[in-house]
């Protein structure tokens, strides 16, 4: 196990009520995950790629998901036009590509990350899930974006996964 269960940060005790209510439980743990995955890295630990060509790292996830938050939640629901944290125009994967193993490039991430997901709280707590937005000539529900982003952790977690163990043999939840 990565940690005791009576210790697990993700187990909170609070059973949710309601789809909302379940879906953020779920995307909060995904979150939680993430954190856990990376902690007790160093710079160069987190920066370090999988299998080249791939510039697929802990670092570089960390800075996808912040461009992620940002880009569904700030983008798609509220309307912001703000580019998202690791975003360059016409650049695919800045956020992967430019992941570096420096203390200032890891708290960089960590700090964008932290407030794409405060923004994407702040914008779900008075959102419905059945609200409809447009997005790429139709429209799109907000209950639709909250389960492309648990998708979107769940995928990358288990990128994680193989990461860590191939950095120090960790395994697990």
């Amino acid at each position: 196990m990565w940690v005791a269960p009576e210790k697990d940060p993700r187990t909170t005790g609070i059973d949710p009520v309601g789809e909302k209510e379940t879906l953020w439980e779920y995307l909060c743990r995904y979150r939680m995950t993430l954190v856990m995955k990376c902690e007790g890295l160093d710079a160069e630990q987190l920066a370090h790629r999988s299998v080249p060509p791939s510039t697929l790292s802990l670092l570089g996830l960390v800075r996808h998901l912040a461009n992620s938050e940002h880009h569904w939640f700030a983008r798609v629901i509220d309307g912001s036009s703000a580019p998202g944290p690791f975003e360059r125009p016409g650049v695919d994967d800045v956020d992967f590509d430019d992941a570096i193993g420096t203390d200032d490039c890891v708290a960089s991430a960590w700090r964008s990350w932290h407030a794409a997901v405060d923004s994407a709280d702040d914008i779900m707590a008075s959102e419905e899930l059945d609200r409809e937005i447009p997005f790429e000539g139709g429209t799109v529900e907000v209950r639709d974006v909250v389960i492309h982003l648990v998708e979107e952790y769940a995928r990358h977690m288990g990128h994680a996964d193989l990461l860590r163990e191939c950095l120090d043999g960790r395994t697990g939840l």
